[in-house]
């Protein structure tokens, strides 16, 4: 989200993570021959034509949350994290009947570079992110990995920038799809809110958005989606990769014609919508939305309201059920209910009123 509330946190320990998997054990009857329980296929996630599918081919339709914090607690200097990340607070999510969490990262502490604190920074922080990331997959939940606050050479990645940067964010996406390539439930989402060109929807914007290089609002040079992608790919990971539009990820009009090539055919389009962004009705999402869900999957990586009543995000989610686009609230993050889009008032999972507790009923009704 382009304007970060105020934060309210202290930093919490990370819970040490046991083996990412693990194998189903034999059992030996009174009598008769050793068997083996079934094993249960491992979490994954891949497009099949418009649709997310899992390991045995049935759809799926993302409805989670997003966990703020990684993103702006290192390069602040003072944690890796905002509030608790282990188990506990693991399955209060789960307890929303939530299948799916998004978590914003910051390139700068992932290269460890432009003055990040080595305890917050670099192997540090890549460790933390993977064991968060590991440890969400072991309770059955999909990850969303997203490029949130970047920034062109030695400028320090306090904020969100209209563009990734030439000069980190290839290297950013280099190092985090080489360590998830293994990782068939995490998908990754290029760039959080795309705005070149002042924040306009025009054939400059979307050519900037594709392709990089000097864009019309932007001072530093872009690396476009598409270098991205290939990025990405040249590591050997298949991972489903998200791709926003422009005007903050919320414009889908030119989706279609400016979206990158992918050879392993695993692209998403992403898009935020928000009460007060400018495709924020059902006729608008009819008109530009609809349009691509049906070619390829659809995913809102951030919903939410200002106005704190819940009537916007209801809406929302009737009609991306109706489409079957996939949608997670922002935030679980306990920044003051009534303080923009906040979903909780605790990390145990207390909604707050109106838009928190609605978006939990959504989720349980929908489960």
């Amino acid at each position: 989200m382009r304007r970060l509330l105020a934060l309210i946190a202290t930093l919490a320990l990370l819970g040490v993570a046991p083996a990412f998997a693990s194998e189903a054990s034999p059992t030996t009857p009174a009598s008769g021959p050793t068997t083996f329980a079934a094993a249960a296929p491992a979490l994954s996630i891949r497009v099949s034509g418009n649709r997310l599918v899992d390991a045995r081919g049935a759809k799926v339709q993302l409805r989670g949350v997003n966990r703020s914090g990684l993103e702006y607690a290192c390069i602040q200097g003072w944690g890796l994290f905002d509030g608790p990340h282990d188990l506990e607070s693991v399955r209060a999510i789960k307890t929303w009947h939530a299948n799916a969490v998004r978590i914003p990262l910051n390139e700068d502490c992932w290269l460890g570079i432009n003055g990040v604190k080595a305890e917050y920074g670099g192997a540090s922080y890549r460790t933390a992110v993977r064991r968060f990331v590991e440890l969400l997959n072991r309770q059955g939940l999909y990850v969303i990995l997203d490029l949130h606050w970047s920034a062109p050479g030695s400028t320090p990645a306090t904020g969100q920038n209209p563009m990734p940067d030439a000069d980190h964010s290839p290297a950013f996406w280099r190092g985090v799809a080489s360590v998830f390539a293994s990782h068939p439930a995490v998908i990754f989402d290029v760039f959080n809110e795309p705005y070149p060109d002042n924040n306009q929807s025009t054939a400059a914007a979307w050519s900037c958005l594709l392709h990089g290089g000097t864009c019309r609002g932007v001072p530093y040079r872009v690396a476009g989606m598409q270098k991205l992608v290939s990025t990405v790919r040249t590591t050997g990971a298949k991972n489903v990769i998200m791709v926003g539009g422009v005007q903050y990820a919320n414009a889908m009009d030119r989706w279609l014609r400016y979206r990158p090539k992918d050879p392993a055919h695993q692209l998403a389009a992403s898009v935020h919508d928000y009460n007060f962004n400018a495709c924020g009705s059902a006729a608008c999402w009819q008109r530009h939305y609809a349009p691509v869900a049906a070619r390829v999957p659809l995913i809102a990586g951030e919903i939410g309201e200002s106005g704190g009543t819940g009537a916007f995000v209801k809406g929302y989610m009737r009609w991306a059920d109706q489409h079957a686009v996939s949608y997670l609230g922002w935030t679980w993050d306990v920044w003051g209910c009534g303080q923009g889009p906040v979903l909780i008032s605790s990390y145990s999972g207390t909604a707050c009123p109106g838009y928190g507790a609605i978006y939990r009923a959504h989720l349980a009704a929908r489960r």
